[in-house]
């Protein structure tokens, strides 16, 4: 099953993370973080969920909670490729370019076949690397 569709359930499911998804797509991010923390109240165990408020906190920038709920997606589910590239792009804004290349080995491995989430962080490490070569 695919991560859309398994969001497609929980939007269906959970009035929370269904409005958490509606404040991710309108850059609400506090209003996201709020949602989600009520999902998660309910279902502490949805990487899902874990993935989606880091996502928000990141950008918000802060990165310490973002980490956190990211390392906690990682906990629930070790093979939860949003996680790993999202706490990849965070490792690279805290200037760790070395935890994103071993998360993007990890997504290699995951992936198997291209993936969005292994593409993305492969750019994003580029454009670092770019950045930092100048």
């Amino acid at each position: 099953m695919t991560s859309v569709a398994v969001d497609a359930d929980w939007v269906q499911l959970d009035p929370d993370f269904k409005a958490g998804k509606k404040a991710l797509a309108a850059e609400d991010w506090n209003g996201a973080i709020a949602a989600f923390e009520l999902a998660a109240l309910r279902d502490p165990l949805n990487a899902d969920t874990q993935n989606y408020i880091g996502y928000a906190y990141r950008r918000l920038r802060q990165l310490g909670p973002a980490i956190g709920h990211y390392q906690q997606a990682l906990i629930l589910n070790p093979r939860h490729r949003g996680a790993h590239a999202h706490l990849g792009e965070a490792y690279l804004v805290l200037g760790e370019p070395e935890k994103a290349e071993q998360l993007l080995a990890a997504l290699e491995n995951l992936c198997l076949i291209p993936c969005d989430e292994y593409g993305d962080l492969k750019r994003a490490i580029a454009a670092y690397r770019r950045l930092a070569a100048r």
